[in-house]
């Protein structure tokens, strides 16, 4: 059924993911899940939502998945690793809650914990901060957004804390967003 996923109606489509979903809720009501429909292989991916206490149990329960033919069966978001349209500047928006915002139009900057110098902090530099800052949703769009991009263990396991800003005009200091993951990278060798 989730092979054929462009030719199904929504409302039919949404009668099997909901029965999917609650399967996975018996199992755990706190997991979730994507499908990922692609040319040969359709992806599932199994997500703790970030949630560190709940790796154990996605990793678990994709060891024990069967193998099922044309299907690829994924523990965790995992980085983006095409980065070549935030570079190029031609990602599309990302909508979450009537907010949106695009990965190659945000900056960030590291931040230090004076009192736990291994903690990684960043603040993160968005367009439309003003506009939006009352938006009780800002805060998770912005985590919903790094943690597709850096992926799911990394976002949980890498950064400490998250502060958001408005972007100003100058900011050849900040880096952008999409090479959060390299940075991150580059500090946990270093």
């Amino acid at each position: 059924m989730f092979l054929l996923l462009n030719e199904i109606q929504k409302n039919e489509l949404k009668i099997h993911f909901d029965k999917l979903i609650e399967l996975l809720h018996q199992y755990n009501k706190d997991l979730d899940l994507i499908i990922k429909n692609k040319s040969k292989v359709a992806e599932i991916i199994i997500t703790a939502n970030g949630n560190p206490y709940l790796f154990k149990e996605v990793e678990l329960l994709v060891y024990l998945a069967p193998v099922i033919e044309s299907w690829k069966i994924t523990a965790f978001l995992q980085p983006e690793t095409n980065l070549t349209k935030y570079e190029n500047g031609n990602d599309k928006p990302l909508e979450y809650y009537d907010i949106s915002l695009r990965i190659s139009e945000m900056y960030f900057l590291p931040l230090e914990n004076l009192k736990k110098a291994t903690d990684l902090g960043v603040k993160i530099f968005i367009k439309n901060y003003i506009i939006h800052k009352n938006n009780q949703r800002l805060r998770e769009a912005v985590y919903v957004h790094i943690e597709h991009l850096i992926g799911e263990k990394s976002f949980a396991n890498d950064i400490a804390f998250i502060e958001i800003g408005q972007l100003e005009g100058n900011y050849e200091n900040l880096i952008e967003l999409y090479n959060l993951k390299s940075y991150i990278d580059t500090e946990i060798e270093n």
